[in-house]
């Protein structure tokens, strides 16, 4: 398949599988003799892999991880478990961290009165004084 066929069937630009070639996550594809790229059947298979992956949130060194144990005749499910529990801790502390937040922000917004200049605003004062907290 040629770069512009593995773009529109992985649903991603030519930029993209320029950039995931660089980064080892899609081997380079040959050349022909007339210069164009041929790339393999699965290249498309495995594109959609990385955006899925990407989509729960995983960084591309995690994924070039995933895809490396997918080669290595070694690794067991645990593994992969073990980077997606990883991804679960990450996203609960995200969560965590949101909520916090969104626990400040109401806390200001009842503070505050909506009338009044703006530097007598209870949450720029807030957030003027060590962070709104």
């Amino acid at each position: 398949m040629h770069i512009g066929e593995v773009a529109r069937a992985g649903a991603v630009n030519l930029q993209t599988i320029r950039f995931y070639e660089r980064q080892g996550l899609i081997p380079k594809a040959p050349r022909t003799a007339s210069r164009y790229r041929v790339f393999p059947g699965d290249t498309v298979r495995r594109i959609r892999f990385i955006k899925h992956a990407q989509e729960l949130g995983f960084s591309l060194t995690e994924i070039k991880e995933m895809l490396s144990l997918q080669l290595d005749a070694e690794t067991a499910c645990r593994d992969v478990r073990k980077l997606a529990r990883a991804r679960i801790a990450d996203i609960e502390r995200k969560i965590r961290s949101l909520q916090s937040m969104r626990r400040v922000l109401v806390r200001l917004s009842k503070a505050c009165p909506g009338r009044g200049p703006k530097l007598s605003c209870p949450i720029v004062q807030a957030l003027e004084a060590e962070g709104g907290r």
